[in-house]
């Protein structure tokens, strides 16, 4: 019998903690009350024997506590999509339940009421549930042991651009006063958008995919967000092909940085309509201090010390002695070294070089150095390029350097077949000036820099791929130094060099979002290949500076930012 009854209770505690459902309103004080709404999950809308007249208050449904060893002190709010006409994220609630409560955060369910109202916005009762929901999940932090200032919300589609409204509108009352709960703050502390809806104004007044996929001179963020001062940060992540267009995401990233609100953005190529990335997301959350403490940073260069998959190495000069361009006494000695893989597993091509303002460059050193080990590791033959500095006299900043890429470029084309690899699999990659000479490489290869010399001049320089690794001078509001004005001005455009032309490639960015060689470098750089047809990927990492990982914390974006680049390379190194 004692047994029995501690079975019994054993199940009254986990049904309580793991399933606990409250309803948001007391009754007869809901706001905007319709008879066609109801509020549950669509898989509880579909069971046999539903009766919407017992769901028509929105509610909470609690998750159990973290384990004592992960615990720290955050909570989620999970708010599924369905574009206001139903919450249909079963799966996604799921997947981040398990994950977000695996890293110590109380997670919590919140399902609003569906399908749109008639007579007002079609966000209003979802955004009126949403205030209501922040307050009772803050009144019982104490009880539920979280912080009422660790707040943060989770969101798909349109259930992000419900989170976008929590997270930047709180100070604007959604409803009146209904009880004392509703003097307790509505405002969150972080948020993780993903794909969110009808964040342009092209699709903002009907709640549709973006009717001009978020272009045009007039088209704009949606006004509907307020982005007051208790705005919160955010982790914002959307696939490129999306017809919620991902100009969304980037025109919400731009108004945070014009805030300093810290932020991350997320974009991936070719992508639909969906949530990616969320390991991204819980690496913003720990980057930002909301999963406890950091870890202490650790240099980059102590990660990656050994050469040991490298079975070659091959030095040559890139220019045929007496023939190199527009000398310059002053500037150090170009050439290329080639790091043979002990096994090769593809034909492709990676070639590396540093930054260091047009004033010097190191191809050994920690920008480049720890990924021609990382891509040996992976089977890819890497070459590096040490080439002019420092900045040619009487010459753009610049000019040197993309006449030593494009020769370097050529020289590999032609020397790939004999060496087993394939001449037409070659990407390139660099790092803040180094970033800026990528931007030369992929987007005006058909701009000679140079007069023919010989024979391999007319081999294309042409690549398949970029790796833009915090690209610096690429807007015209930072041509010199930093940008004066973050690059979040319409008015910065990009640098007359650039010509976007027919070859233009795609690429991959990786930028520090507080680098004062701005993010917005690499953002609208984005925009406007996506403008082109081009898909490329991009992730900015909050609270990172320029050279973001020269040392960095375990388990943050600057710490596992070789990965993204060995993910990238998927589909262009595949056999």
């Amino acid at each position: 019998m004692r047994k029995t009854l501690g079975l019994l209770l054993l199940f009254a505690v986990f049904q309580l903690s793991a399933f606990e459902r409250e309803a948001i309103w007391p009754k007869g004080k809901m706001p905007d009350n319709q008879p066609k709404q109801y509020a549950a999950m669509s898989n509880e809308f579909r069971t046999p024997g539903f009766n919407i007249e017992d769901h028509r208050t929105p509610y909470l449904e609690w998750y159990e506590t973290p384990d004592a060893s992960v615990r720290n002190g955050a909570c989620m709010i999970l708010i599924s999509g369905g574009a206001y006409n139903g919450t249909v994220d079963v799966g996604l609630i799921d997947k981040w339940h398990q994950e977000l409560t695996a890293v110590g955060i109380q997670c919590v369910n919140f399902v609003y009421r569906t399908p749109r109202p008639e007579g007002i916005p079609y966000w209003q009762t979802a955004w009126e549930d949403g205030q209501r929901a922040v307050r009772l999940v803050r009144s019982e932090a104490k009880k539920r042991g979280f912080d009422p200032e660790r707040i943060g919300v989770i969101g798909m589609s349109a259930g992000s651009h419900l989170a976008v409204l929590l997270g930047t509108s709180s100070q604007t009352p959604a409803y009146e006063k209904v009880d004392k709960l509703d003097d307790t703050p509505c405002h969150i502390n972080f948020a993780i958008v993903n794909a969110p809806a009808y964040a342009t104004s092209d699709a903002d007044e009907g709640g549709i995919p973006a009717a001009r996929e978020g272009y045009g001179v007039d088209v704009k963020l949606s006004s509907v967000f307020k982005f007051d001062e208790k705005t919160c940060p955010m982790s914002l992540h959307h696939g490129g092909a999306d017809p919620y267009s991902p100009n969304g995401s980037t025109l919400i990233y731009r108004q945070l940085r014009r805030m300093g609100v810290p932020a991350e953005l997320h974009l991936y190529p070719g992508k639909g309509h969906g949530a990616y990335g969320l390991e991204r997301g819980i690496e913003f959350l720990r980057q930002m201090g909301f999963l406890g403490a950091l870890e202490p940073e650790v240099p980059l260069m102590s990660r990656f010390t050994s050469d040991a998959d490298r079975a070659e190495l091959i030095r040559e000069d890139i220019w045929p002695e007496g023939r190199m361009p527009d000398v310059r006494e002053n500037q150090c000695h170009p050439y290329i070294e080639w790091h043979i893989p002990v096994e090769r597993k593809t034909r492709a091509i990676q070639i590396i070089y540093s930054g260091g303002a047009y004033s010097g460059n190191d191809p050994d050193g920690f920008e480049v150095a720890p990924a021609r080990r990382y891509l040996n590791a992976m089977g890819v033959t890497v070459v590096t390029l040490k080439y002019r500095t420092p900045r040619p006299q009487g010459l753009a900043k610049h000019t040197s350097a993309w006449q030593d890429l494009q020769r370097a470029i050529r020289v590999v084309r032609s020397e790939a077949a004999a060496r087993g690899l394939d001449p037409d699999r070659i990407g390139i990659m660099g790092s803040s000036a180094g970033g800026h000479l990528t931007l030369m490489g992929v987007t005006s290869s058909r701009h000679r820099s140079y007069g023919a010399i010989d024979a391999i001049d007319r081999l294309s320089c042409k690549v398949q791929w970029g790796i833009g690794i915090y690209p610096a001078y690429v807007l015209t509001d930072g041509m010199e130094r930093g940008n004066s004005t973050g690059g979040n001005d319409d008015s910065a455009v990009h640098a007359p060099e650039f010509s976007f032309d027919l070859d233009t490639a795609p690429m991959l960015f990786l930028h520090g979002d507080a680098d004062t060689y701005a993010s917005m470098n690499s953002v609208k750089t984005w925009e406007k290949m996506r403008a082109m047809g081009i898909q490329s990927e991009l992730h900015t990492l909050a609270l990172r500076g320029h050279c973001f990982q020269r040392e960095a914390s375990p388990g943050t974006g600057s710490y596992t930012w070789l990965d993204r680049i060995g993910e990238y390379l998927q589909p262009f190194i595949k056999e």
